[in-house]
């Protein structure tokens, strides 16, 4: 009776982390071996405060999770100590800020990445996270945008100011 009841409680935590590697937009694995509480307690306020869930699970739980996601190329990886971080909207988020603590910490080690139900491997990750963020993006487009209206309109007050000038 109690067996029942640890694989169900079990499949419930593969379908947890199934339900996270589908919904995520970003999923970022990691090896923390190395890193004391305090680096963790901070690692995690500062993707907590970016809106990503940040999980220690067991390979053995994420090897079922990823081949009900026909992800099992991440089965490659998920060896040792093994930290996921489930990004929601911005898709470079979670790689940027994973990839700027390994700079700082270098017992944090990337391992993979899904990014969009497409499995990526520690230099894509790395230049994924040197891509500006989603808002900085939008701001570049914005000003590439009003560039030419910009223009335009300097040169319309250009030729006002001289008609002023010379009447």
């Amino acid at each position: 009776m109690a067996n029942t009841k640890v694989i169900q409680a079990k499949q419930e935590a593969v379908d947890a982390v199934t339900a996270k590697l589908r919904g995520s937009v970003t999923t970022v694995v990691a090896d923390y071996r190395g890193l004391n509480v305090a680096q963790i307690t901070e690692l995690r306020k500062q993707l907590r405060e970016a809106g990503i869930e940040f999980s220690v699970l067991k390979n053995s739980l994420l090897r079922r999770a990823t081949a009900a996601t026909d992800l099992t190329e991440l089965d490659a990886i998920l060896t040792g100590p093994t930290v996921v971080a489930f990004g929601g909207e911005d898709v470079v988020a979670p790689a940027k800020i994973l990839n700027d603590f390994a700079k700082k910490n270098t017992a944090l080690q990337l391992k993979g990445a899904v990014v969009e139900g497409k499995v990526i491997g520690v230099d894509q990750i790395k230049a994924l996270a040197e891509l500006p963020s989603r808002d900085g993006l939008l701001s570049m487009l914005l000003s590439v945008l009003q560039a030419p209206v910009r223009n335009f309109a300097l040169a319309v007050k250009a030729v006002a100011d001289k008609e002023e000038q010379s009447a």
